[in-house]
């Protein structure tokens, strides 16, 4: 593979944790840092190892790692104002993190200077200067990230480009020019790099936020006027409304630029990647986030299924197989005929390609739809609906009822007993459990009742739980929706369940979860 000449800097592990609501542990980190190099990614950015004691614990275990790929990197800023370079405790704390290539950055703006800083102009380029040479004379590599560049630049021009300037000529081996307050234009970004180049004689990277939409596109506008290093997040993960994000970076990059950032079968990870990095930070996937998301390659409308079945190209800017995404073709009321013939096929249930059934199908799935149903977020509900309909399905236990106590103790505590009597193949199961609430119960009762016919039920588990009302006006009498997500060693699905009451949309549910996946053990 060539040497790209673009090159991936990952800030995940560092601004992608200031992500509201993301607190990474040193075990989560080795785990992110060891995923990206497995894609390929150049430079890791672990952290800042000053900011506390887990970063330099992250930083000494992660030393031990046998990465194949990717060069890790300390975080930190130039020495504080009128304090020795040598005898600033953040400083020496990037050296005793041990990595080779160090990241700092320094004020580019003169209201930072003045007003964050509380110094001058010349104490500022000083402190620049003398924290990359107090880094390159012990050895290391030194990004100099200018923060708040374009905003600087904006201002005082000179001023900003004296500060790259002093990181330039103390030994910073790479600029990256920074959007920190991510409030730059695509074609603005381009014209203040175009200038800077015939100024800075050292590559030059880029760095954006997302407060306006535009990291990404600021991004690869950066890369279009000549920059060599992007810098960005896996998920777009960071402060306020985050950072670049990473995954459509690489994407745009390697397959609509031509650049080689990553080796094609490494690309076919991405997806994963992304999936596994939003479930160590707890964070739900964004399903329509482009290249990677559930349904970024996902068609609905009629018209456009057919379509997509005869030529994908019609309504698909890349092959999704190639990022370890899938096409999905909806069955809802949008769709039609075609639709289903496609879903059978997959599913194996019509060969023949019945287009009076298929046509039966779609109605049934419109009339459910106008009840409430919502079958596109419940693919698990639509295959065994589609096995029913089809005659193509086994009946694994019949219920012979149910019932559902919630009490509350004299301690004030509420608890949930769920009592569940059901048959399988003539032979009658009648058990009861206690759940944190009336839906766990029924859910741990059910699988009690049915896992010594079925074993395979115990390796499987509830992991999310959804409830929305449809009838708002209505009140207390609202239809509601119930999704259930359920998950085994294996994969994860959703199941749907519809009525006024909770309890009977939340039992449709957790009956069509079990039922896919005694389904799914019956075809592995």
């Amino acid at each position: 593979m060539p040497e790209p000449s673009v090159v991936l800097y990952d800030t995940t592990l560092r601004d992608g944790a200031q992500t509201e609501g993301i607190s990474l542990s040193v075990a989560d980190k080795l785990r992110v840092t060891a995923k990206l190099d497995e894609l390929g990614i150049p430079y890791i950015e672990g952290g800042w190892p000053a900011s506390s004691p887990k970063e330099m614990e992250f930083f000494r275990k992660a030393g031990k790692l046998k990465l194949k790929r990717a060069v890790l990197t300390a975080f930190g800023s130039t020495r504080r104002a009128d304090t020795p370079v040598g005898k600033d405790p953040q400083v020496k704390s990037l050296l005793a993190s041990g990595t080779r290539v160090v990241t700092i950055f320094g004020k580019s703006w003169d209201l930072h200077v003045r007003d964050a800083l509380r110094a001058t102009l010349e104490e500022n380029l000083r402190m620049i200067a003398e924290t990359v040479a107090f880094l390159k004379k012990h050895g290391r590599t030194v990004f100099y990230d200018a923060e708040h560049f374009f905003d600087g630049f904006r201002e005082n021009p000179e001023y900003a480009l004296k500060t790259l300037q002093a990181a330039v000529d103390s030994g910073a081996g790479t600029i990256i020019l920074c959007d920190t307050n991510g409030g730059s234009l695509p074609s603005r970004l381009r014209q203040v790099i175009d200038e800077v180049k015939g100024r800075v004689t050292v590559p030059l990277g880029i760095h954006c936020h997302n407060d306006m939409d535009l990291a990404v596109a600021n991004s690869i506008a950066a890369v279009q006027a000549g920059v060599t290093q992007v810098q960005g997040t896996v998920n777009g993960y960071g402060e306020r409304c985050g950072n670049a994000n990473l995954c459509s970076i690489l994407s745009i990059l390697q397959l609509k630029m031509g650049y080689p950032c990553v080796a094609p079968e490494r690309l076919k990870t991405l997806t994963e990647v992304s999936h596994y990095v939003a479930e160590v930070c707890n964070m739900h996937p964004d399903d329509h986030q482009p290249f990677v998301g559930n349904s970024a390659f996902a068609h609905k409308g009629g018209v456009h299924i057919n379509a997509v079945m005869k030529n994908p190209k019609t309504y698909e800017h890349a092959d999704p197989a190639v990022l370890g995404n899938r096409r999905r073709l909806l069955v809802s009321e949008l769709g039609g005929k075609s639709t289903v013939l496609h879903r059978a096929a997959a599913l194996r249930l019509d060969a023949g390609g019945d287009a009076a059934k298929a046509k039966r199908f779609a109605r049934m799935i419109q009339v459910l739809e106008s009840k409430g149903y919502h079958f596109e977020a419940a693919e698990g509900s639509l295959e065994v609906l589609m096995r029913r309909a089809y005659k193509r399905f086994k009946r694994f236990f019949d219920l012979e009822g149910f019932r559902v106590v919630v009490e509350r103790t004299p301690e004030g505590r509420l608890t949930s007993e769920a009592t569940i009597k059901l048959k399988v193949g003539g032979v009658t199961e009648h058990t009861a459990a206690e759940g944190d609430g009336p839906i766990h119960a029924l859910d741990r009762a059910l699988r009690k009742a049915l896992v010594s016919f079925y074993p395979s039920l115990s390796r499987m588990h509830l992991v999310d739980f959804k409830v929305r009302v449809l009838e708002s006006q209505v009140g207390t009498a609202a239809k509601v929706r119930v999704l259930i997500q359920s998950q085994d060693t294996q994969e994860s699905w959703w199941t749907v369940g519809v009525s006024e009451n909770i309890i009977e949309a939340s039992w449709q549910a957790l009956v069509d979860s079990i039922e896919f996946k005694l389904l799914k053990d019956r075809k592995a």
